[in-house]
């Protein structure tokens, strides 16, 4: 099943370009890339589509010595006339399966610019390594996510709540149904082929078996990197436990009871970060613009999609029951999809968000989320208790230079004028639905502009 993806505006971009560079789309396994390139060939009157896993796709490659022989061959395989190359597009799908593929691509934008070409891959870091003349600077990206909430609205057919969505500031009569809606998928997760399952009859129960089908695949691509059977066997230790350590931060020394050390688990997380599997979310102690991630404190861990962690922890049945999720896992759950949902709008870059933290002897302070905007940054906490138990947010504000804070909460939006608890400074908080995370940048420019 198809899915309007909001990345396609980035492919129309692209294709709309004079000089246009070979693209590469670039995110995990599964997550809608080659389904994403075949709906965006049909703008195109021939497209060519190669898959490099295929040993017959792969021979194009091994082959030909250069890419004019190699599109030679590709046009006369598929009958298309090569005079045609400016309405064509060549989709290289796998690319991760030939270095000597990736290598090449540089010379698609030196010597047939008027080529489209797209390429996709996953693992695609491991790859590029091995690759001696990588196209720096002849190259662009596009980074693909799981669906957020927005194009879950859509795969699901929800238009009316979807256009609702997007009002600043959301009506208060569509909370609820809006709040409903991202229960379900803070539930499910946003992986294409889960939820492409779950349209089909609207039940968890199909679920089960897709989940475990996409952890088998990313721990089969992963292992394919490893050097050795140590480092093969720290990569299935964390990705055994890792679930149970969500949101939360993590010492990589002994890492969930295990007797591997701390630069080797280190290597492993970050092979895994590489990968887009488990990622490693830093803190920052910034408090103006810009953010500088300190890599030296302890990280937070994000998976990469929300629904393959429900699962993993077997409890998306007992989250069905809930209505509020605030409390599903001790309260991990909902910071966890906030956050994906912030990874989500980073399309042109691979970009990450950073929470805050104060540590001081005998004290610590950590706020969940901070935002880049301008030249500001916005501590955003995702809380379901009252106001007065945002104690770190208020040390932030403190020793900010603006007086704006964001909360996440399971009620409806509202703007609140406080001040921290010491009297020292006054402030403006901003209450938003927990659905309303791929929208922060739209409220963030409605809180500066009307307060």
């Amino acid at each position: 099943m198809a899915f309007k993806r909001q990345v396609i505006r980035g492919l129309e971009r692209w294709k709309a370009k004079d000089k246009r560079k070979p693209l590469i789309l670039r995110g995990a396994r599964q997550v809608g890339k080659t389904t994403l390139v075949g709906n965006f060939s049909k703008t195109y009157k021939h497209s060519i589509s190669i898959n490099l896993e295929k040993p017959q796709d792969i021979s194009f490659f091994q082959l030909h010595d250069n890419v004019q022989d190699v599109v030679d061959a590709l046009f006369l395989s598929r009958n298309i006339p090569v005079n045609e190359r400016e309405s064509t597009l060549l989709f290289i799908d796998e690319i991760q399966e030939s270095p000597r593929a990736i290598g090449l691509l540089r010379y698609f934008y030196e010597e047939l610019p008027d080529l489209h070409v797209i390429a996709a891959g996953s693992l695609l870091e491991f790859a590029m390594s091995a690759v001696k003349n990588f196209p720096v600077g002849r190259i662009e990206y596009l980074y693909i996510h799981p669906l957020n909430f927005s194009e879950f609205l859509g795969a699901i057919g929800h238009d009316q709540a979807a256009e609702e969505l997007q009002k600043i500031p959301v009506t208060k009569s569509s909370h609820q149904v809006l709040l409903d809606l991202f229960n379900t998928y803070t539930i499910i997760g946003g992986m294409p082929e889960v939820v492409s399952t779950y349209l089909r009859n609207r039940s968890v129960a199909d679920l089960p078996i897709v989940y475990e089908s996409i952890w088998t695949t990313y721990k089969s691509d992963i292992e394919k990197y490893t050097r050795n059977d140590t480092e093969r066997k720290i990569i299935r230790h964390i990705m055994s436990v890792a679930h149970l350590f969500v949101d939360q931060r993590i010492k990589f020394q002994k890492f969930g009871k295990s007797n591997y050390g701390s630069r080797e688990v280190s290597e492993a997380f970050h092979n895994l970060n590489d990968a887009k599997i488990i990622q490693l979310i830093h803190p920052s102690t910034s408090v103006d613009s810009p953010i500088i991630p300190d890599i030296k404190k302890s990280p937070r861990m994000q998976f990469l999609d929300t629904g393959l962690v429900n699962y993993d922890l077997k409890i998306q049945g007992d989250m069905l029951a809930l209505k509020d999720l605030s409390s599903a896992y001790r309260g991990k759950i909902i910071p966890h999809m906030i956050t994906q949902e912030l990874i989500s709008l980073n399309s042109l870059s691979y970009h990450k968000p950073n929470f805050w933290v104060r540590e001081k002897n005998q004290s610590s302070a950590e706020v969940d989320l901070i935002y880049n905007y301008k030249n500001m940054i916005i501590p955003i906490e995702v809380k379901s208790g009252s106001y007065g138990k945002l104690r770190s947010l208020h040390q932030f504000i403190e020793v900010a230079d603006h007086p704006y804070a964001v909360r996440f909460y399971g009620g409806k939006f509202s703007v609140e004028h406080h001040e921290t608890p010491t009297g020292r400074k006054p402030f403006i908080l901003m209450n938003l639905p927990y659905y309303l995370g791929t929208e922060i940048e739209g409220y963030i420019e409605y809180l500066l502009d009307n307060y």
